[in-house]
């Protein structure tokens, strides 16, 4: 097993913060709901990278960060159309999802 941090990040709607993330080409991985009805705690993968998504209160709090370091920022940036920003530790652009959540997505210098 490797020794990995997965930030989980709070979300009204399971379904829709899904919806969203793979146009960032992440899947579902799994759901899991201790009843029907009630809130839902989601697994998004892309290659290596995870992501919690939940819907629980206190699981974590609305605006936070997360930087993802990607091979396909070009592609990622025109899909969402943004500009990419130049910085002296590489190019990054900054998305927020439908809860708030900002993810800072980035890849080294070209």
């Amino acid at each position: 097993m490797n020794e990995e941090v997965i930030p989980i990040l709070r979300v009204a709607d399971a379904a829709a913060a899904v919806a969203w993330y793979e146009q960032l080409g992440f899947a579902a991985q799994w759901e899991h709901r201790s009843e029907p009805g009630l809130p839902a705690f989601v697994e998004v993968a892309r290659g290596t990278l995870r992501l919690f998504l939940s819907e629980h209160e206190g699981d974590a709090r609305p605006d936070t960060l997360v930087y993802l370091r990607v091979r396909d920022l070009d592609a990622i940036a025109d899909a969402f159309g943004v500009q990419i920003e130049h910085a002296d530790w590489g190019r990054e652009i900054e998305l927020r999802d439908p809860d708030g959540n900002r993810l800072r997505v980035g890849a080294p210098p070209a």
